[in-house]
């Protein structure tokens, strides 16, 4: 599992990296690249004197989120890279840490044009977590998960379909994907374990159809709004409650060009893991940072 994501990773850096070209290189060199990187950084505090009647209490907070796109197209060919790093945690007084945020996301695609706004695609993308993931009582806390415990590889072969810079739609009827949970104890708390066999670290889903919408939307010229919904159908257990939603949504407004405002959200429905949907949400502000020559959406 770990060689499977090093190789995964060395190649999605690859495509991220070798955007940003030496001094002295020519310009047709670089032209065919654009590319971005974007970090964030929030930290919130709260504290309260011993008599204070309103109630509340001591809590620290930081998140920290990094966004790298490099892109690449030269005639009918294009090659497309996403990084999404997301983590936070958050501390009460009395309490031990808990994250608030936690995600890996990395994709890679490379797309052949076939018409105007259709193309023809290959991807690869591995979606998983940081940091060890608990549920609490008041004297106790229970692991459910952990870095690539569990963890999600898919591929994808299909048709995208895209109008435009800050709209595609990729359908993919041939979706392979690779559900990794290397801890074999980790059922015990998690009896689904993910939709992973017991006693086995990985489940093969061959024959399955896959969709991943992604919307980036400048909404003003200081806000701007970030939708990536994803959708997972296995052909052998076709049935409505098996099928895997995810969307992910972030609304962003900057306040200068150091400091800006962030709202996220998460739903989340997967069978293997709960039978009803979950939702998770942050808001913060902090600082961040930007720089690359990545158009914004209009």
């Amino acid at each position: 599992m770990k060689n499977v994501f090093t190789i995964f990773l060395f190649f999605i850096t690859i495509g991220i990296t070798s955007a940003q070209d030496s001094v002295g290189v020519a310009e047709a060199d670089t032209s065919y690249w654009l590319k971005s990187i974007e970090g964030t950084f929030a930290l919130n505090q709260a504290s309260f004197s011993g008599n204070w009647t309103g109630g509340g209490v001591n809590s620290v907070a930081f998140s920290a989120g990094l966004i790298g796109r490099a892109n690449y197209a030269k005639g009918n060919w294009s090659w497309d890279n996403t990084l999404d790093l997301l983590y936070g945690v958050v501390k009460n007084q009395g309490q031990d840490e808990r994250k608030s945020n936690d995600r890996i996301f990395l994709d890679s695609k490379v797309g052949l044009k076939a018409s105007e706004k259709w193309n023809y695609f290959f991807s690869g993308n591995f979606l998983s977590q940081f940091a060890p993931g608990y549920t609490f009582t008041d004297t106790d806390r229970t692991l459910i998960s952990k870095f690539a415990n569990p963890a999600f590889l898919t591929f994808a072969l299909g048709m995208e379909y895209k109008p435009n810079e800050e709209f595609s739609l990729r359908l993919a009827p041939f979706s392979p994907r690779f559900t990794f949970v290397t801890d074999r104890e980790l059922y015990l708390n998690v009896p689904q374990n993910y939709g992973v066999p017991i006693g086995q670290t990985v489940r093969t889903e061959w024959l399955a159809f896959s969709l991943l919408a992604d919307w980036n939307k400048q909404l003003s010229e200081n806000i701007s709004f970030k939708a990536r919904y994803q959708l997972y159908a296995n052909y052998e257990t076709l049935a409505f409650d098996a099928i895997d939603h995810r969307l992910d949504l972030i609304l962003a407004a900057k306040v200068s060009n150091a400091i800006s405002v962030t709202l996220t959200a998460l739903a989340l429905y997967d069978l293997d893991q709960d039978e009803k949907i979950q939702f998770s949400q942050g808001l913060g502000i902090g600082l961040v940072y930007k720089r690359g020559n990545f158009p914004d959406p209009k």
